[in-house]
């Protein structure tokens, strides 16, 4: 897969996509990131890419020229894939839309920069937007990191497991469930039997169940649209109702 991103600031890329799971799938070719600078672009004596907003205003507007011209040089006549800008009016990235995205061909992702882009370079230039969250950034160059990394993670090889990214957090709409490793015991607390037995079907089973109490207790609003059984329900309830405090005689 090929991701390009489009900056006025690339150098802010290189760590992120030269280490770790990122770092190792591009180096196998599992992933082919570019990065192309807008400034060049520009048709201004000074290269500039940004100016004030018409009607006033705080801060600078990207314009629209030097990012129509950047997207032309990077798509060319025969693109085929999706053009994004990170913004904060986008679909808002999930689990769901990461894997979408990751059986596109190429991506192209728009980072913006001071007070937004110029409206006209969003209409012409760009496929749609999406969000990573309800906050604000300087730039969209944060944005593109999490979006290439949660997308990558979908390409077949990057985790070297067909399965890992499926029993992530978020995967069926619920948190993970808690992970040990060694030592069994650790400043007196001890690993769950259950993990130590190599029955799996059990296993599975308290993963399961612990996923529903963590999503219940730190994000409860998962639990409206999360795939759960009417047991898995109702086990649900038990665990989380408070017993009544016994009165005194």
């Amino acid at each position: 897969m090929r991701i390009d991103i489009l900056t006025i600031f690339p150098e802010m890329f290189r760590s992120v996509l030269d280490a770790s799971i990122l770092g190792r799938a591009r180096e196998q070719g599992l992933l082919d990131v570019r990065l192309t600078d807008i400034r060049p672009f520009s048709a201004l004596k000074h290269k500039n890419t940004d100016d004030y907003p018409f009607g006033g205003g705080a801060g600078m507007v990207m314009l629209a020229q030097p990012i129509a011209d950047a997207m032309a040089s990077v798509c060319g006549e025969n693109f085929r894939g999706r053009r994004i800008y990170l913004g904060p009016r986008g679909r808002k990235l999930t689990t769901a839309l990461a894997r979408e995205l990751a059986r596109e061909e190429r991506l192209v992702l728009l980072c913006g920069h001071y007070e937004g882009v110029d409206q006209r370079a969003l209409d012409t230039c760009v496929d749609e937007e999406i969000s990573i969250g309800d906050y604000i950034l300087t730039g969209g160059e944060l944005a593109a990191m999490v979006l290439t990394d949660c997308v990558a993670r979908f390409i077949p090889g990057v985790l070297g497991s067909a399965e890992s990214p499926e029993e992530e957090s978020f995967s069926e709409g619920l948190l993970e469930y808690p992970q040990y490793t060694r030592p069994r015991e650790w400043n007196g607390l001890t690993v769950p039997e259950v993990l130590l037995n190599g029955d799996h079907a059990k296993i599975a089973a308290w993963r399961r169940q612990q996923s529903l109490l963590a999503t219940a207790r730190f994000r409860p609003d998962l639990l409206a649209e999360a795939a759960l059984t009417p047991k898995e329900r109702r086990w649900l309830a038990e665990q989380l109702e408070t017993p009544d405090e016994e009165t005194e005689g």
